[in-house]
């Protein structure tokens, strides 16, 4: 599954390029991945769409025009107080593992991880495969949050989820 969605973020780096699900799948098809492979991703990838579409971070005074053309003041999502403190469950404990969960909060704690992100991310490494998820895996699964959202890392972040960690000599 993370091939394919590595695949997706690779060619689709533009969340908004990205096609509809029926023409995507048609195009991993033709680029030979399983058909079962495209169909666990497919279904992952709905998930973050509907995660990232029920997540609208906003200003408090911020406004939206209804489908009847009237306009209604949008539910502002509450910063995150900076005593507040995220307590993992037993079940995110054991899915996603110290080593992740130690990157987790390294984003977190450097500000490149915002409070909603990382829930979708949480979010959506539950739904992955794996016990506990890998550290690689979860570096993909984060890059797909951003893209959901329509954002980029910046370089020093995206140098971080996209390095390999094996060949690294600790000084």
């Amino acid at each position: 599954m993370f091939e394919v969605l590595v695949y997706v973020y690779e060619n689709y780096w533009q969340g908004a390029a990205c096609p509809e699900f029926d023409r995507l799948g048609r195009k991993l098809i033709a680029a030979g991945f399983d058909a079962e492979e495209i169909q666990e991703a497919l279904i992952w990838l709905d998930g973050l769409n509907i995660a990232a579409k029920g997540t609208q971070v906003s200003r408090p005074d911020a406004l939206t025009i209804g489908d009847s053309g009237t306009v209604h003041a949008m539910a502002p999502m509450l910063a995150q107080s900076d005593n507040s403190l995220r307590i993992y469950s037993v079940a995110e404990q054991e899915h996603l593992g110290g080593e992740s969960l130690g990157f987790l909060c390294f984003l977190e704690a450097s500000g490149v991880l915002p409070p909603h992100m990382r829930e979708i991310a949480i979010d959506r490494a539950m739904a992955a495969p794996g016990d506990p998820v890998s550290l690689d895996d979860l570096k993909i699964i984060i890059l797909m949050v951003y893209w959901s959202f329509g954002e980029e890392p910046d370089a020093l972040v995206l140098d971080e989820l996209c390095d390999d960690t094996e060949g690294r000599l600790a000084h």
